[in-house]
């Protein structure tokens, strides 16, 4: 999420160190566009302290930042706060015949979020 702009990628295959890293570099060239400098929390998995990307992140630093959140805290984590929102927005009480349904639900909200969200601004809002 970007000034109230959700960006996302959904994945087909394993999400790992090299999907991680393509996903960094078009969120960078997306949030480039505001001039200022972006920090993006995250948790510590595995993939998000790859060797793969560590020079990237530390040459991009001054622009484009990662502040990893202390472990086992995901009630820090606003993705967390934004997960139980889309659920009940798109998936809650509601019967899917198929994976490609609740994809479909799921990313139709996610799609309406891309020009910002006032709810998303509060829902991420570190306090």
């Amino acid at each position: 999420m970007r000034d109230g702009k959700f960006v996302y990628r959904r994945e087909d295959d394993k999400f790992n160190g090299m999907s991680f890293f393509s996903f960094l570099k078009q969120l960078r060239r997306i949030s480039s566009r505001s001039g200022r400098k972006v920090v993006v929390i995250i948790d510590n998995v595995r993939y998000h302290h790859a060797r793969l990307h560590a020079a990237w992140r530390e040459k991009s630093i001054n622009k484009f930042a990662l502040e990893f959140m202390p472990p086992y805290s995901p009630e820090l984590n606003p993705i967390e706060r934004v997960w139980k929102f889309t659920r009940r927005k798109s998936t809650h009480n509601k019967y899917f015949s198929s994976l490609k349904e609740i994809m479909a639900a799921v990313e139709g909200i996610f799609n309406s979020w891309r020009d910002g969200s006032d709810v998303l601004r509060k829902l991420c809002a570190i306090h």
